[in-house]
């Protein structure tokens, strides 16, 4: 009979170390991985804003058909230039009219829907009253359909209503969304019923974009992240900690 090995406590311990190590790198070389590829397109964007119009066209000719072989992308231009933000930024007076446009029409949706998706989140969260599950149901419904699916019947129900070539068309839309709820009824829900009985209540400016343009068109997809990425800075600790507090809860 074959004598029996004993391994030492600390040698399977350090095994199952490395094991548990072995497992968190892999997953995160993978997610790192992943990561990089979806944000690859991002890498494009500050280089093709400085690049000049010659250069551009000489990358964007075989994908347009206008040159052979294969398009090769510099992440750091050969003659870069500032010329695309100097036609954005004091040629091209319409971009700060469109900026503004744009930015009243955010604050005017976002407001909406705390007037209105914030209480109605409330209410399916707080309260239950007959048919709750049915109209939440229809809500998901609503909130899974095509863009498509809707277009037809909002351009109707706007058109009735005189709003047609009217900033309220893409306002009111916007602000009786079903998506909103959602997202404010899923974080009502992670909250402690104590707590809630105790409570109470870029695209802006994007030309026809073509060999001469695309420069010009990245210039402002610049200027467009921007904004996303201070607002992000700033929130990130709270971000951060009510992503914690919700997987504390489950």
């Amino acid at each position: 009979m074959g004598s029996r090995v004993t391994v030492p406590a600390w040698a399977v311990q350090a095994y199952s170390r490395w094991r548990k190590r072995r497992t968190a790198w892999l997953a995160g070389g993978i997610c790192a991985a992943v990561a990089a590829l979806i944000c690859s397109p991002l890498l494009m964007i500050p280089g093709g804003a400085l690049m000049d119009s010659m250069e551009m066209q000489r990358i964007f000719s075989p994908i347009l058909g206008e040159g052979k072989g294969f398009a090769a992308w510099h992440l750091i231009p050969v003659y870069p230039t500032m010329g695309h933000f100097y036609r954005l930024l004091i040629e091209s007076p319409a971009f700060y009219q469109l900026f503004w446009n744009t930015a009243g029409m955010t604050a005017a949706i976002l407001l909406g829907q705390l007037a209105v998706g914030l209480p109605s989140a409330w209410a399916f969260a707080a309260f239950r009253f007959r048919g709750r599950d049915f109209l939440f149901g229809l809500y998901v419904v609503l909130m899974l359909l095509p863009f498509q699916v809707m277009l037809l019947p909002q351009y109707i129900v706007l058109h009735k209503l005189h709003l047609y070539n009217h900033p309220a068309a893409v306002i009111l839309p916007a602000v009786f969304s079903t998506f909103p709820v959602f997202v404010m009824y899923r974080g009502f829900t992670q909250i402690d019923a104590e707590i809630l009985e105790a409570a109470w209540p870029l695209s802006l400016y994007l030309p026809q974009i073509t060999i001469r343009q695309a420069g010009f068109a990245f210039a402002v997809a610049v200027l467009t992240l921007i904004p996303a990425l201070f607002v992000f800075a700033l929130g990130q600790d709270a971000l951060e900690e009510g992503i914690a507090y919700i997987g504390v809860k489950r």
